[in-house]
């Protein structure tokens, strides 16, 4: 297959890596073109997955439509920010495309095969998500994800792209369940990251991440998604995964806060994106405008949008009423 990556960042390098392996023919686009070049040169992402040697055969490429031309699949792993704007130079694509990006769309409250919809409306979408640090993907560390799709045979074959004995793919017909919960874990991430920096233990975290989970599955199933994608690769497995590695850049984001930084120095010494920054105010929105009690995300929301003290969003959720357990 001649795959196209858009996104040259960590995870996309990695994706890249796990493809190459299985011996497709691969192009990774980048928006940046000097590191585009010191990867084409280098042969190493050394600003977002260093250490890791690249194959020779592996593309670079700067021009988008050079990219794309000629490709039976399309990858997008960009910021959920730029996803919109990205893939409208898709519009007239109709083959595979595949989002390996996490995130909710503030202004529509769609995920992003939702906005794929509006933007390549006659591409076969499929989202890849699950418990996936880059630099274990890339280090060939065993991995497993899911692909999912309301288009079985495309599910399956994207599946048959990534399927290898250290990258293992399920496939999912829940397509918004799977969007859903790869988004909502990253604000959960951020709440555990916060009790890391204030200093507190693994049973706290546990309980958030417990919690978490419940909340992300009351909220996924008042949208229509499917409340048992939530205990599956997608919600449980991504979300233990973000919550306490040290290589997560949400529980680390998280942290930080809790520490005292400012959010604003944060945002502007971190290279890669927190996708929970934005998902949060996103979430927020979103159950708001379901109804749905989410008070995890509303404290995180609060955090980094209104300005509250990261110990008092604490004392707030230890303090709610007690009740029965969902």
């Amino acid at each position: 297959m001649t795959i196209t990556i858009l996104g040259a960042g960590s995870w996309g390098t990695a994706l890249a890596l796990v493809l190459q392996q299985n011996s497709h023919s691969v192009t990774l686009w980048g928006h940046d073109p000097v590191n585009l070049a010191e990867m084409a040169s280098e042969r190493e992402n050394k600003r977002y997955l260093p250490g890791i040697p690249l194959p020779q055969d592996l593309k670079i490429e700067s021009d988008l439509g050079h990219a794309v031309d000629g490709a039976s699949g399309i990858i997008l792993a960009v910021p959920s920010k730029a996803f919109r704007e990205i893939s409208k130079e898709l519009a007239d694509y109709s083959g595979l495309i595949v989002s390996a990006t996490k995130g909710i769309e503030h202004q529509t409250g769609k995920t992003m095969c939702g906005i794929l919809g509006d933007t390549v409306p006659r591409a076969r979408a499929v989202a890849l998500s699950g418990p996936s640090l880059a630099a274990e993907t890339a280090l060939g560390i065993p991995t497993a994800v899911v692909a999912a799709s309301r288009d079985s045979d495309a599910a399956k074959a994207v599946q048959c792209w990534f399927h290898r004995p250290t990258f293992r793919v399920y496939t999912s017909p829940d397509v918004l369940g799977v969007e859903l919960a790869g988004a909502l874990k990253n604000v959960i991430a951020i709440a555990a990251g916060v009790c890391d920096g204030l200093g507190y233990g693994e049973n706290s975290k546990a309980a958030l991440m417990t919690r978490g989970k419940a909340e992300m599955q009351r909220l996924g199933v008042s949208c229509g998604a499917r409340a048992e994608t939530f205990s599956g690769l997608s919600g449980i497995g991504d979300l233990a995964v973000t919550c306490f590695s040290k290589l997560s850049r949400n529980r680390g984001f998280g942290e930080r806060i809790g520490r005292g930084e400012s959010i604003a120095n944060i945002l502007s010494t971190t290279r890669s994106a927190v996708e929970g920054y934005p998902t949060a105010r996103s979430a927020h929105q979103l159950g708001e405008k379901m109804g749905v009690p989410c008070p995890i995300i509303h404290e995180v929301y609060s955090a980094l949008y209104l300005g509250k003290d990261p110990r008092k969003a604490v004392i707030d959720l230890l303090g709610r009423d007690s009740k029965p357990e969902d």
